[in-house]
């Protein structure tokens, strides 16, 4: 063997492998040119094209109506206001969630109601929400926690006998199902993200789905400033006045936007499965390393499998956190018990004890998972996970 390969084959032995990114979205051709035919066209707003998305993304969900706003945090405030729900109120969610669940509530002027979580999804636990509903309580929003769906037959009934709305926060849920139920199905709202690490992505953005038309319609009008119409619905035909209605909030949904989620939509489920597949070979990693554990995805569950997350059962999350990047492997928290945060902590009152949020928050390690893994990457982040929780 030559001086020059045995130089060469040392140097590829040493040079550092590519980092496995936490997150690598699946936009691509047909993206590009929906958006490029917007920019061609007339109007770059909300208008037609954010419209057929609208109404695609509802045959998607197999649900009534569907309304395109700025993000899932704008569709959560708009939901409540559209109920009527603002200061007095309380609305019962829990705290094993982003934050922006919380701000949503506390920006529509009501009060957060945090109860647990349950011990084996992450999900809020049905069994302890009547304990926290008062005469005040005029809503419950369900998040379903990495794209495992709640269990809304049992939310439905309590909110049904309590005379309470009922709103899911589906951020991680597009493609989720649950006994043969689907997001927005139950739920008197639904709301959506496509903030840059979802399945569904224009790299800012949301929706809300409801099953009422007279919710929807408020919701377009409070989405843009309470007017009674839009540029592009004044344009047509001789000029029309518009009025303002109501208070409302700029965080509409764009054509842009809309133009880069409409080609996704159809590839949703295959992308989806290949995420099973992703998390089925980090199970098995899990299952055999003693010091983790992972969340339970229940039978008849379809979890949509937008985040996986790992819980690190001895006390060492940050250190395995540490190893995995030291390996080049991208990691995050999703999430830490957002009522321990400095200003939820100091704003909003703490009525019960919530231990298992605690401590899911204070293990929790979400790995890379997404459609353009390879095996190769999905098995180096194995090996890694596995070497972290040993401490090697």
């Amino acid at each position: 063997m030559s001086p020059e390969v045995s130089l060469q084959d040392e140097a590829a032995e040493t040079a550092p492998r590519a980092k496995v990114e936490f997150h690598r979205h699946s936009i691509g051709a047909e993206e590009k040119e929906a958006v490029s035919r917007v920019l061609d066209s007339l109007f770059l707003t909300t208008g037609q094209e954010a419209y057929t998305f609208e109404s695609e993304f509802a045959a998607f969900l197999g649900v009534p109506h569907v309304v395109g706003v700025s993000s899932c945090t704008a569709a959560e405030h708009l939901a409540l206001l559209a109920f009527d729900i603002g200061p007095g109120d309380e609305v019962i969610t829990t705290a094993m969630t982003f934050v922006a669940t919380a701000t949503a509530i506390l920006h529509a002027g009501a009060t957060p109601v945090f109860v647990d979580a349950e011990p084996t999804t992450g999900n809020i636990d049905a069994r302890l929400i009547e304990a926290a509903i008062t005469p005040r309580t005029r809503a419950i929003v369900a998040v379903h926690l990495y794209g495992t769906m709640c269990d809304m037959p049992a939310l439905r009934a309590i909110a049904d006998r309590h005379g309470l709305m009922l709103i899911e926060d589906a951020a991680h849920c597009v493609e989720g199902a649950r006994d043969g139920i689907g997001v927005g199905h139950l739920g008197d709202a639904t709301c959506f993200s496509f903030y840059a690490t979802k399945a569904l992505t224009s790299g800012e953005g949301g929706a809300v789905a409801v099953k009422d038309g007279r919710i929807a319609e408020r919701l377009r009008t409070i989405r843009l400033h309470g007017m009674s119409k839009n540029a592009a619905d004044r344009y047509h035909g001789a000029y029309q006045h518009w009025d303002m209605v109501e208070l409302g909030y700029k965080c509409n949904l764009t054509n842009i936007q809309a133009a880069m989620l409409r080609p996704q939509l159809p590839r949703l489920h295959a992308q989806r499965d290949r995420r099973e597949q992703v998390a089925q070979a980090y199970d098995r990693v899990v299952d055999a390393t003693p010091g983790l554990s992972r969340p339970a995805v229940p039978d008849g569950v379809r979890s949509a499998r937008h985040l996986y997350t790992v819980w690190s059962t001895d006390g060492r999350r940050d250190d395995v956190i540490r190893a995995l990047g030291e390996q080049g492997v991208g990691c995050a928290v999703n999430y830490r018990a957002i009522h321990r945060l400095t200003w939820l902590a100091a704003n909003v009152e703490q009525r019960f004890p919530l231990p298992e949020a605690e401590r899911i928050g204070d293990q929790t390690v979400s790995l890379p998972i997404y459609d353009k893994l390879t095996d190769a990457e999905v098995e180096r982040v194995g090996a890694a996970l596995h070497a972290a929780a040993h401490g090697d």
